[in-house]
């Protein structure tokens, strides 16, 4: 069974813009980040930047290492669902890792 990771934007929109009944436009315009730019990462289109993360600390919502930490979990768990290629170790006589 494959566990499904919900996108960051996703969160943000749930816990944070649902409750507060923010549009896209006014918290896009609260964040001075452009309306599509902010759509794209609530739909899980885009990541959520270091600056977006910054920009939402700075609006009170949690902290920006949450929103980086978030994303970065996020995206090292899609990159493990796909298939990686064969790698060999850089230690000469190592066996090869997992």
């Amino acid at each position: 069974m494959i566990h499904t990771h919900p996108h960051p934007g996703e969160i943000l929109r749930e816990t944070v813009f649902d409750p507060l009944n923010l549009s896209v436009t006014e918290a896009a315009g609260r964040l001075s980040v452009s309306r599509v730019a902010l759509s794209r990462v609530l739909n899980g289109r885009a990541g959520i930047s270091a600056e977006l993360a910054i920009r939402l600390e700075k609006a009170g919502v949690s902290t920006a290492r949450f929103w980086v930490t978030l994303q970065a979990n996020y995206d090292l768990w899609r990159a493990m669902q796909r298939e990686q290629p064969p790698v060999r170790s850089l230690q000469e006589g190592d066996p090869v890792a997992g």
